[in-house]
């Protein structure tokens, strides 16, 4: 199911819990989803993904108290991520709640997902050709060459991936040449299907980046190692999205022998890190997003105190929370 122009907008309300990776959203939209009767929703790309733990800081079930979590552990790590496909998954799960009179509590740091939820979004299409002649240049020459050209068809996308993800710039490569206009013009708008409050979580910069360090180093601890090495064996390192997870990548160049263990844990810190900053310029340019500052020390109770005020705001004319 994909939002059009005329899709009406839902007349009930969703919540939203956005920010950068180690913020705590997780457990303030626990919180929240206790607080209004409703059921957690997933809107991180990798905890859809089966057996892929640790690494990506799935709530144990004591963690989520209670509260059902949806859209978990769908897809194998052998499968391509598909944001089309997480549109279909989480609108239905979104519309049997409300139907339901439960509250979907949305929460994740992947914003193209996010707005796949919420906002009217639609998928061009894939030609095959195309598709094979754009991935085969990509083993030749390497995603650098192509992200080069990408940004020169469309600055705006070459800014949001990586010059790293050698799939995405081929897709959006590829949307180009089918469409002629540019990735970004096929992105999501702000035109609402579903009602929505948007809560953002803040963290002081230099805050997130202790939070990030002590999140890695509790990774290791927990197991990551022999969690990367059993998803090998049923195939993560030839899952074309799975295997570029932070921290996942990592541990698998250091068991190829490209790198020792403390580097592959010093990396993750590093990517980890570069990621939030990319997550927070993502977040920063949706307007409907109300912030939360989450220093040292806060207190959770407060948090969820000022997130409800939020919530159970009267509408005002213009209103775009």
């Amino acid at each position: 199911m994909s939002g059009s122009s005329s899709s009406p907008v839902r007349p009930h309300r969703v919540v939203s819990v956005v920010g950068s990776t180690a913020a705590g959203k997780s457990d303030l939209a626990v919180a929240i989803a206790r607080e209004l009767g409703g059921e957690v929703v997933n809107t991180d790309s990798m905890q859809l993904y089966k057996g892929m733990d640790i690494g990506t800081a799935k709530l144990t079930e004591a963690e989520r108290g209670g509260i059902p979590h949806h859209l978990m552990d769908v897809w194998e790590v052998t499968e391509a991520a598909s944001v089309a496909e997480y549109q279909r998954l989480a609108r239905a799960e979104m519309d049997r709640l409300l139907a339901a009179g439960r509250v979907p509590v949305l929460v994740g740091g992947s914003g193209l997902y996010v707005r796949a939820a919420i906002d009217e979004m639609e998928f061009p299409g894939t030609d095959p050709e195309v598709r094979a002649r754009l991935e085969e240049e990509l083993e030749r020459v390497g995603p650098g060459v192509l992200h080069r050209r990408l940004a020169e068809l469309d600055p705006a996308a070459a800014e949001a991936i990586l010059t790293s993800n050698g799939r995405r710039i081929v897709r959006a490569l590829e949307v180009i040449e089918i469409t002629g206009q540019p990735f970004t013009a096929n992105l999501p708008t702000r035109r609402a299907v579903y009602e929505a409050v948007h809560i953002g979580v803040r963290v002081p910069r230099p805050e997130l980046d202790r939070r990030i360090e002590l999140r890695v180093d509790r990774m290791w601890e927990a197991g990551l190692l022999d969690e990367v090495r059993a998803l090998e064996r049923v195939g993560l390192r030839e899952g074309l999205t799975a295997s570029r997870a932070l921290g996942y990548q990592q541990v698998l160049a250091f068991f190829a022998g490209e790198c020792t263990e403390d580097e592959a844990r010093e990396e993750t810190v590093r990517a980890t890190r570069r990621f939030a900053r990319r997550q927070e310029s993502w977040f920063r340019r949706d307007e409907r997003i109300h912030w939360l500052d989450r220093p040292e020390g806060a207190d959770p109770v407060e948090l969820l105190g000022r997130a409800m005020e939020l919530i159970n705001r009267p509408e005002r004319p213009g209103d775009t929370g």
